[in-house]
């Protein structure tokens, strides 16, 4: 190791300590140089990819970097309309016309399970599930079959889905599963007495945060039990970026904090 090398990794080791300046965009920029930029040796063409969230943020990104290196994307958007958008802009953007639009609500078991019977009757297997998909509530809600919102968006649905297309992710010669958590996940621990709030008051940060820890903790589950296939489960933080679902509920908080925050696009470079 050079000099320069042994400067570099003290500096990164030091930037780590330092959690908010690291998860900002000062952290990203100061490490941008290292990277190889991806794009110059990877190829996704023929590659089978599914995305939640992905009309905006952090999704949206993803999925128009995938379908630009070649990939079969199917964009899993709630909202028909902003999801028809999202196609129609990634299409146009990337001339890969293998873009396709399901209209799932995460939080919703049905919804998921009637997606899932749509895909398998078309796709034999998956090659990337990434599970991006997120609610920050301020105020407790819950869905028609009675579940707290932020925890059946968060936690439960990616844990059903990921579950219900384990059979296709399993047909990919090395398929990847990667769970899109949140750096709020550190300031929470795992809470198995009362995670939908039903006799806590309900606080939106804590819910959001404890959601995306029980995320994690999945993660490693699913690990564990997929030691020796081929499928790989991740679990990774895009830091604190600019995007609806972080940041739209509490939009005083975010104002004197965007010149800090990430761009999607930042956020976005360590799921890619």
């Amino acid at each position: 190791m050079n000099v320069v090398e042994h400067l570099m990794e003290r500096g990164d080791k030091l930037l780590d300590k330092t959690f908010l300046l690291n998860a900002s965009k000062i952290g990203y920029l100061l490490r941008e140089p290292t990277w190889t930029p991806f794009e110059t040796w990877v190829s996704m063409q023929g590659k089978v990819c599914v995305v939640t969230g992905a009309n905006s943020g952090l999704g949206r990104v993803v999925t128009t970097r995938l379908a630009g290196l070649g990939a079969r994307v199917y964009l899993l958007c709630r909202d028909e309309e902003r999801g028809k958008q999202a196609r129609f802009d990634i299409i146009n953007s990337t001339q890969n016309l293998d873009v396709f639009l399901e209209i799932v609500d995460v939080s919703d078991s049905e919804s998921i399970r009637d997606f899932v019977d749509r895909f398998t009757a078309k796709e034999t297997r998956i090659d990337v599930l990434i599970n991006n998909a997120g609610v920050f509530n301020t105020s407790r809600e819950t869905t028609d079959s009675g579940l707290e919102v932020t925890f059946a968006t968060n936690t439960l649905g990616p844990f059903l889905l990921t579950n219900l297309l384990m059979p296709a992710l399993r047909r990919s010669e090395a398929a990847r599963v990667i769970n899109v958590s949140s750096a709020a996940m550190y300031f929470a621990k795992l809470n198995l007495d009362d995670p939908q709030f039903q006799r806590r008051p309900y606080i939106g940060p804590l819910a959001y945060a404890e959601s995306k820890r029980a995320e994690v903790e999945l993660t490693h589950v699913w690990s564990e039990r997929l030691q020796g296939s081929t499928v790989a489960v991740h679990a990774m933080h895009p830091g604190w970026a600019d995007t609806p679902s972080a940041w739209g509920a509490v939009p005083s908080l975010a104002a004197p904090m965007r010149p800090l925050l990430r761009t999607p696009e930042q956020g976005a470079d360590t799921l890619l």
